[in-house]
């Protein structure tokens, strides 16, 4: 298939057509999203970062523990890719796999997936040199108890090497579910 393209070089010069094929081609980029999220997610492979399972395992772990405990599908999926900008955000991981997830998620999940990392600091920080009370600055926050139940449940006790984890498969249906369609825009969150 030959991607047909505008003509214009600056946005302010683009005609009504221009704009027309960059909707249509732009719709069908979109729909290969959770083909793309779920080969980020398998970059996760190997990567151990001295855990007992790798990063790949880990996210699997956390799923099916969710979804073993009854939660909802978005709640799954957000178990699955919460730690997928391990590979290329070291240092703010959360918070690129809450954008990721931002038009397609709950506001609690996506509070959630943004602040899992101050909160799994609660299991380790003190070991660290850090706080591991650092989470407490959120205390009294709507999801806070949402947050510290999905790292104490879900993410903190998900590096058993013996865990019988779902395949990645049990979980594609929910990843292409939930990337389907936005829930929101994030230009119109402001």
């Amino acid at each position: 298939m030959v991607e047909r393209r505008a003509s214009f070089s600056a946005m302010a010069d683009g005609s009504a057509e221009d704009w027309g094929i960059i909707a249509e081609e732009t719709k069908r980029y979109e729909g290969g999203l959770a083909d793309r999220v779920l080969a980020h997610l398998e970059e996760l492979r190997g990567e151990h970062g001295g855990f007992a399972v790798d990063r790949f395992e880990h996210s699997l772990q956390s799923a099916s523990l969710a979804h073993r405990a009854g939660e909802d599908e978005e709640y799954v999926v957000c178990a699955l890719l919460h730690d997928i900008g391990d590979s290329i955000a070291c240092f703010n991981h959360a918070e690129l796999a809450a954008v990721m997830l931002q038009p397609f998620v709950s506001e609690e999940n996506y509070w959630m997936v943004a602040r899992h990392g101050i909160f799994q600091g609660y299991y380790f920080f003190h070991h660290c040199g850090l706080d591991k009370d650092m989470r407490e600055r959120y205390r009294g926050h709507p999801h806070f108890e949402r947050t510290a139940r999905f790292c104490h449940q879900y993410d903190q006790n998900a590096f058993d090497p013996n865990y019988k984890s779902l395949p990645l498969e049990a979980f594609v249906p929910m990843v292409r579910k939930l990337f389907s369609a936005p829930r929101r825009s994030i230009y119109l969150a402001d």
